[in-house]
């Protein structure tokens, strides 16, 4: 039996070094195999200082995607000084796991139309047709979710959710509205988890 991948799934850091250092000495204690972060890693890209390196310094493997508060030209400066991976139209694989994802969202300082969205997933998730299991990962929640529910301001991504209903990953990491942090739910056999800033660990 394969072993399974242990991650420290985050979003929503905006720029708290304090809490970038609290979540790599999460992911050191509980010995993690991947950081995923869902985007939202600055606040409206102030700066960039001390919140991947953090996590580079406990030898943790980064694995990254810009919210609506940086652009993607950030996250890759990001993923490029630190070694970490911009999944943002992109996939990789570790073992038996393929991760596809986009980031930013469908309103704010880097807004992306729906189908831009979709277009981004499946571009990533093509690469990944014959994994067993896969991962998605984005910044935004699908639309017509409990998630969608917690905020007036936000509104869930058709786009995603189309993803979700094509794709069917085993999982669907976000964030973005803070005030659904924790939730899970289900969209047919894909369970979506707003990952929220305290960090999740997740097994796969």
């Amino acid at each position: 039996m394969s072993k399974k991948l242990r991650i420290l799934a985050s979003g929503d850091i905006h720029g708290d070094t304090g809490l970038a250092k609290k979540l790599a000495n999460k992911a050191e204690k509980e010995n993690v195999d991947l950081v995923i972060l869902c985007g939202d890693i600055t606040f409206a890209e102030k700066s960039t200082k001390n919140l991947i390196g953090p996590f580079i310094k406990k030898n943790k493997k980064v694995i990254l995607i810009p919210g609506n508060h940086e652009s993607v030209a950030t996250a890759d400066f990001l993923a490029e000084l630190y070694g970490a991976t911009n999944l943002h139209g992109y996939s990789i694989k570790f073992g038996d796991v393929g991760l596809f994802g986009a980031g930013g969202a469908n309103i704010g300082l880097h807004s992306l139309k729906e189908n831009e969205i979709y277009d981004i997933l499946k571009k990533g998730n093509d690469i990944l047709k014959d994994m067993k299991k896969k991962i998605m990962v984005t910044h935004v929640h699908p639309s017509e979710t409990k998630m969608e529910k917690f905020t007036d301001f936000f509104k869930g991504s058709s786009g995603v959710k189309k993803a979700v209903e094509k794709f069917k990953p085993n999982i669907l990491l976000c964030s973005h509205v803070h005030e659904a942090e924790g939730i899970e739910e289900m969209i047919g056999k894909t369970k979506i988890i707003n990952v929220g800033k305290k960090g999740k660990i997740i097994e796969v």
